[in-house]
């Protein structure tokens, strides 16, 4: 389940950070390794926050290392964040979005991702997503 609002019986386990990458109408969606959590389907940059980090920074570097894109802390608007249970586990996701020129060649980490694509939000809903997906479409996807 996604809450806009903290649960009384929220036991955040780890905060998570995602975001679109846009350019033209379309944004960045990575296919999963099979081997890997939501192994097999879509979802956009995203990650965990490591000790130390901030949200901003761990987006920056989670990009990277997900796409080979370097995309300055400056060019990442914070869309806000959500409360997010999912099989027993709760944690904060916190949602940006950073717009590009182009839609620049993506080079995959081919230890988690096996492909890309730049979808447009309505393609998007039509593919095999990561749980959640569709939530954080409708409640911060907007065209930039």
């Amino acid at each position: 389940m996604i809450f806009k609002t903290e649960p009384a019986d929220f036991k955040k386990e780890i905060d998570v950070v995602g975001c679109f990458v846009n350019s033209g109408g379309k944004f960045i969606l990575l296919h999963r390794q099979p081997n890997k959590v939501s192994g097999g389907e879509w979802g956009f940059p995203a990650g965990k926050i490591d000790k130390g980090e901030t949200m901003s920074r761990a987006m920056q570097r989670e990009i990277f290392e997900e796409t080979g894109l370097q995309i300055s802390e400056d060019n990442l608007k914070f869309l806000g964040s959500i409360f997010v249970r999912n099989e027993g586990h709760d944690f904060g996701f916190h949602m940006f979005s950073t717009t590009l020129p182009s839609q620049m060649e993506v080079v995959v980490n081919p230890s988690e991702h096996k492909a890309s694509a730049w979808v447009s939000a309505a393609e998007a809903l039509k593919m095999d997503f990561i749980y959640g997906l569709d939530d954080c479409i409708e409640l911060f996807y907007q065209e930039e």
